[in-house]
């Protein structure tokens, strides 16, 4: 299949933006789980033949930080290294990076080529065509490691094509329910699918659902589990952690809270399991730890608190956070429809002492009228506003602003500060 043909993929050199657009919609569901499709094109494209050495990162929350986390250590490592995440909050480009920098449209304008003129007739959704041109990108760029966030669960997500060479699972929590699930064991063994026999495998949630690990042993996956194999502890000026290989004591991570502690101690877990294969020293897990940041993610504007959380566990991993900062609380809250609301409102609620709902635009968004009927019960609702700017306009600058609730309402406040 050639690019740019009539009523078939844009021209070569078209732009970003309408390859992206055009991919939308080339299947007939934005979400369809499952491995086969995008493994057939993968290995049209020779992604699964030799490699770069893969580690893959699962969880309901946490595995953006921690992909970001582990590339930013081997980067300072000395090895090239490509990360992949998702989604985005401005750019694309965001979501293919390579030695620490955001690849250019051109490259990935590149990739999309390449994978068009061995689809076939293949339908990719949005997610599988990042997927491939990601690898693909990784490939061209002579990447040694590359660094793989799953976008969905984990067993069927396109990121689990390839066999991680070590995998970790950040976090267990209830999100995507029509997907993975509506109970902690169903989710549990989604994100456990990107494990492997004999390669190393990092637990870094608190607990293990029944029946899961012993599941996995059968399966020939060892877990290295938090609290068993390996144990963290807060220390007066940072924390440490203790494993196989002795104590080690670290700096307090850029990114606060408890949560941020456990996803560094598992990244470092599973980097600690490579040893022989990818050295990185302990002034490069410090030095990186220190610099940890994310946009979107506990993010500081001033008095505004800029944070993606959009399910329970997540809403509540900011509780303590926004305990120590200024008082009063105020939110801006914008979710989708298939989101937890009610939960996310009992967990902010502690905490908030005024709310400013916000519309997302359907067919997913919520309207603020609509967003008041589940939350009212729970917040103090204050006003209902057509836009993130008007939103924030009536907040004013006393305390704390916290906006949260989707990457679409983080992603809209951004463009508003930024002017």
């Amino acid at each position: 299949m050639t690019p740019g043909g009539a009523g078939g993929a844009p021209a070569a050199a078209a732009s970003l933006d309408a390859w992206l657009d055009w991919q939308t919609r080339q299947h007939a569901r934005p979400i369809d789980m499952g491995l086969p499709r995008v493994t057939a094109v993968a290995d049209r494209l020779g992604l699964r033949r030799d490699p770069p050495l893969t580690l893959t990162i699962a969880g309901t929350n946490g595995k953006g930080a921690a992909t970001t986390l582990a590339a930013d250590i081997l980067c300072r490592a000395g090895y090239r290294v490509g990360r992949y995440t998702s989604p985005h909050l401005r750019r694309y480009n965001e979501r293919v990076n390579v030695a620490g920098e955001d690849v250019d449209d051109a490259l990935l304008r590149d990739a999309f080529v390449a994978i068009e003129r061995v689809r076939d007739a293949v339908p990719l959704t949005y997610f599988e065509f990042g997927t491939l041109a990601a690898l693909w990108c990784f490939r061209q760029c002579g990447c040694e490691v590359q660094v793989l966030e799953v976008g969905l669960g984990g067993r069927l997500d396109a990121v689990n094509l390839l066999d991680a060479d070590a995998a970790l699972v950040t976090s267990i929590g209830l999100d995507h329910g029509d997907w993975l699930g509506h109970n902690l064991a169903a989710v549990a063994r989604e994100k456990a699918g990107v494990f492997r026999p004999g390669r190393p495998a990092i637990w870094a949630d608190p607990t293990v659902p029944e029946g899961v690990e012993d599941a996995l042993t059968k399966a020939g996956v060892t877990l290295c589990r938090l609290g068993r194999d390996y144990r963290i502890a807060d220390l007066p000026a940072g924390w440490q952690m203790t494993g196989a290989q002795g104590a080690r004591d670290w700096p307090p991570p850029g990114l606060p809270g408890a949560h941020a502690v456990r996803n560094a101690a598992g990244v470092i877990a599973m980097l600690t399991a490579l040893s022989d294969r990818l050295a990185v020293s302990d002034a490069d897990i410090a030095a990186a730890l220190r610099a940890w940041q994310l946009p979107g993610r506990c993010e500081r504007r001033g008095h505004v608190l800029l944070d993606v959380a959009h399910n329970v566990e997540a809403a509540r991993s900011l509780v303590p956070i926004l305990r120590a900062l200024p008082a009063p609380v105020t939110v801006v809250l914008g979710m989708l429809d298939d989101k937890p609301v009610e939960g996310v409102a009992a967990a902010l609620a502690e905490v908030v002492t005024a709310a400013h709902l916000v519309d997302l635009p359907p067919p997913r968004g919520l309207s603020a009228a609509a967003l008041r009927a589940r939350v009212a019960p729970r917040l103090p609702v204050q006003g209902e506003h057509a836009t993130i700017a008007a939103a924030l306009a009536a907040c004013g600058t006393a305390g704390t602003v916290l906006v949260c609730g989707s990457f679409l309402t983080v992603t809209a406040a951004l463009e508003v500060l930024d002017g």
